[in-house]
Parts: structure tokens; sequence; C-alpha cells
């Protein structure tokens, strides 16, 4: 049973890093709408990103940061006419309901949860727009970073974006739960191969991405595990936690940062091992997530890693508890690269 398992996984990372395309069930993200007349309004202060700026039929990263600039949440907020779409991973669809929903007897601003009627699937890996394609037409298949195409399926409308959890290519579908069902068959038929969440999990380790509860908290400021470039506006009215924020981004950076590393062997390590420099001992950071790389042939993980050490090939050593594990480097993100992953774009290093 375990070879069995083994083979299974084998199968569905091979269908996303080698050329073909994996289809993942992420229904168990959360799902919430906001609307109304004093909705810009609202999130702009709840928000790292300028909702203001985002034009109809596009959709955007963005953080909840505390009053102290700390991470609530990672989201993507998609532009539906005048309403506004949100997805967040399922440890934090709770806290944003909640965080959301203490506004809507303060004005025009109404919250609904979509969660339970709605479903998420998830097209990834070099093939995906032509199985995307397939089943939902080419205007589907040929949507452009940071866009969303409503497509016809079933009885109703389907939402597809451009974006990756793996840096593969990929689409994530929000679509009816009547509709769901059939539409994963059309993707299955089509040459999607299903995945399960252990496949996916080795692929966010390759690809860089972090998982609120594990890799980060509201114990990390905002910057050390969000990308800026794509989450947080600087021009933008005030926001909660926005002074910190806006302090540690224009000081320079801040003292530590979510970053790859690479061990030299595939040696085990516990989640919370520690890294040390390898010349004086010192303390350089802790390990969040670590899993085998099939591609690299190696163990790999995400670490918080300190500023001082963060430039890519430091040489460090893994530790848990005072046994040493292993030599390590620090590495650029994503560890793995697809054929699809442009720099340029922002694709391909984060995702919520």
């Amino acid at each position: 049973m375990v070879e069995a398992v083994k083979s299974q996984s084998a199968a569905e990372y091979e269908a996303v890093r080698g050329g073909g395309a994996g289809l993942f069930d992420l229904s168990a993200r959360g799902r919430v709408e906001v609307s109304g007349a004093e909705a810009v309004t609202f999130l702009n202060g709840m928000l790292t990103n300028d909702v203001a700026r985002l034009e109809e039929g596009a959709w955007m990263h963005a953080a909840f940061p505390n009053p102290q600039g700390r991470l609530l949440a990672s989201v993507r907020v998609l532009r539906r006419g005048a309403a506004f779409l949100f997805d967040t991973e399922a440890t934090t669809y709770p806290t944003i309901l909640k965080h959301l929903e203490r506004f809507t007897l303060a004005g025009d601003f109404r919250v609904r949860d979509l969660t339970a009627e709605t479903v998420m699937l998830s097209v990834q890996g070099l093939r995906a727009s032509e199985f995307v394609g397939a089943a939902l037409g080419a205007e589907a298949a040929a949507t452009e970073r940071g866009r969303v195409t409503q497509a016809a399926f079933g009885e109703g409308q389907v939402a597809v974006i451009r974006a990756t959890h793996t840096a593969e290519d990929g689409f994530d579908i929000f679509v009816g739960a009547d509709d769901a069902p059939p539409l994963r068959q059309t993707l299955l038929d089509a040459g999607a191969r299903p995945c399960g969440m252990d496949t996916l999990e080795v692929l966010r380790v390759e690809a860089g991405l972090p998982r609120y509860g594990v890799d980060a908290s509201d114990a990390n400021v905002v910057l050390e595990v969000v990308d800026e470039a794509e989450a947080v506006s600087y021009t933008k009215g005030c926001y909660a936690g926005q002074e910190i924020i806006a302090r540690i981004h224009w000081r320079g950076h801040v003292a530590k940062r979510l970053a790859g590393v690479i061990f030299e062997r595939d040696a085990e390590a516990p989640a919370d091992a520690r890294l040390r420099d390898c010349a004086e001992g010192r303390e350089a950071g802790r390990i969040t997530s670590n899993v085998f790389s099939p591609r690299l042939r190696r163990r790999v993980a995400l670490a918080l890693v300190k500023y001082d050490f963060l430039a890519p090939g430091t040489e460090l050593k893994v530790f848990a508890g005072d046994a040493e594990v292993c030599a390590a480097h620090v590495a650029d993100l994503p560890l793995v690269r697809g054929s699809w992953y442009a720099p340029s774009s922002g694709e391909g290093k984060s995702e919520q």
C-alpha cells in the first residue's frame, strides 16, 4: 500500500512538473464577497493594497495586517462588477470573515460568505491552458495574468484567473457547487490528472509559497512573508499597520524574510530546525517547511532567514536541537521554476 501511494504521488508530481497538468480541488479555501457603496473606503482602511485602483475584471494580491503591521491573512481580491471577491487560505478564512463582518453595520458595506456554495478548482502545469480551453473555451484559456475571465458552463458562469501555486502555468476556476462535478469531469476528460494535497505541498514548497500557520503567522510583519511588489501599495491612504510597514520599507529591509534553503543531502529535519552560519555558528534562522524535491533530488525547505544571511549561496548548517543535521545553502525562490515562470511578472512568487 505504501508503495502504491508513493507511485501515485510520483505520477501526480510528474503530471505538473513533467509537461502535463494536474487538477487540484482547493475548495477548502474561503471565498467571501464584499459589496456596497462604501466597500472601497472600508476595504482600503484594512488592506495593504489599493482596491480603488482595481479595475473591473481584474484581481490582485493583498494582505490584512493588524495595527502592529503583522500578518493576519494573505488574500486575493477579484473585482466583479460592483463587488469584490476575497479568496484566502482555509486557516485564515474565519479571521477574514469576522474581520469584514465588523463593518456591516457601519455603512453601506455588505458581506456574503460564498464558501459553501462555490468550489475552487485549480489546473497547474504546462498544458493547463490546453485543458482549460477544452473545458471552457479559447477565451478562458487566453486569460491574462491579473485578469478575470467569465466563462459559461452548465447553467451558469464561472470566473477564471491565471494563477500559479506551483511556479508552473496555472488557472484557478471559481464555480458554483452544482456545476463543479461536471466541470471537474470535463477537465479530467480533457487530460488533467487528479492530484492531492500531499503533492501540492511538495510543489508549493518548491515554488516558495508560504502557508499560513506553517511559514507565516501573526508573529510576522507583513513584509517578512509577503511580496510587497505584488501586495503592498505605498501611494494609497492610511490603513491599519501602515506606519510600521512603510517605516520598514523606507528603512530598507526587514530583520528576517522567508527564503529558500537547499539541503546538501536528503537529511530529515523537524519543521522547526534551526539554521546557523558555518563560520561562527551564529543563529541564522529557522526552517518552517521542508520536503523532498523529486526534481532537485534532495530535501528543500522554506525558512525565515535573518537579513545578514539572505544572499543566495550563503552556506549554513541545519540543526535539530543541538544535533547538526547537514549542511545547506540559501537559494532564490522559487526553488524549482516551471517553463512558464517569468520573474518580471510577479507570478510564481506568491499566491494566497
